[in-house]
């Protein structure tokens, strides 16, 4: 079987964990060069490029609520990597809190620390990476939406509206770049069963969420994985703008 990532440079944020270790590790399967992007915890990053199949990974630190650092991790990617091929936008952070149990400073602060780091971080990557994949002539931008971007979050506004602006990003820019060869795609998961959700799942809330879906189930990382890397292949060509739901018909939107 040939791989199809064969001696392709694959960047994933936030690839320490999660979604962002499913696909690093479904990429690295697959025979690419992982560059695993993380923030502060190293030693979990670490474990996570010792975990990857083959040789030629690194590890990438990066605040992505900066502008200088993801101008930075671009540059980094490129040096230590090779050319980047496919950008996976997984990075991010989910912050909730009932509306009306804020004051305005605490709004403010979820505000801009979720735009900053689910928006702004993606955008700032997609043109740095987006431009030089273009320059190339090919190249895959895979962003990690929600399902939240399509039904709302109440008690999580700043996520769903950062997750919805996500989603015109990938159209956007699937439309400024599919003429040079770039492709530009998203997943919107649902809930997914990651070290972030645990503790909720088996909690007095599990059940509810698990039944929202008709499959009694909520989503592994290894689930929205496929998927990103079924977007980021070259048989997804033509499938360029689009967002795929992964969430278990726990929302359908028309």
């Amino acid at each position: 079987m040939n791989p199809r990532f064969r001696d392709r440079a694959v960047l994933v944020t936030g690839g320490n964990r999660g979604i962002g270790l499913a696909c690093a590790q479904g990429f690295a399967k697959e025979g690419a060069r992982v560059g695993i992007h993380f923030a502060h915890d190293e030693a979990t990053a670490r474990r996570a490029l010792d975990s990857l199949d083959g040789d030629g990974h690194c590890l990438l630190r990066a605040s992505l609520d900066q502008a200088g650092d993801c101008e930075s991790l671009a540059l980094e990617a490129e040096r230590d990597l090779g050319p980047v091929d496919v950008l996976v936008n997984n990075a991010g952070i989910f912050r909730h809190r009932p509306v009306a149990d804020m004051d305005f400073t605490q709004w403010q602060a979820i505000w801009n620390e979720t735009i900053a780091l689910n928006l702004s971080g993606p955008a700032h990557l997609s043109f740095l990476l987006g431009q030089a994949m273009a320059q190339r002539g090919r190249g895959r931008i895979v962003n990690i939406s929600s399902r939240g971007a399509f039904r709302g979050e109440p008690e999580a506004p700043a996520y769903g509206a950062s997750k919805a602006g996500l989603n015109a990003l990938t159209q956007s820019l699937a439309q400024a770049f599919g003429e040079r060869g770039v492709s530009v795609t998203a997943v919107a998961p649902g809930f997914v069963e990651t070290d972030m959700t645990r503790d909720l799942l088996k909690g007095p809330e599990g059940d509810g969420i698990r039944a929202q879906s008709p499959l009694g189930r909520v989503a592994t990382p290894d689930d929205v994985a496929a998927a990103v890397l079924w977007l980021a292949s070259e048989e997804s060509e033509f499938a360029t703008g689009t967002i795929i739901d992964v969430n278990g018909a726990s929302h359908l939107r028309q």
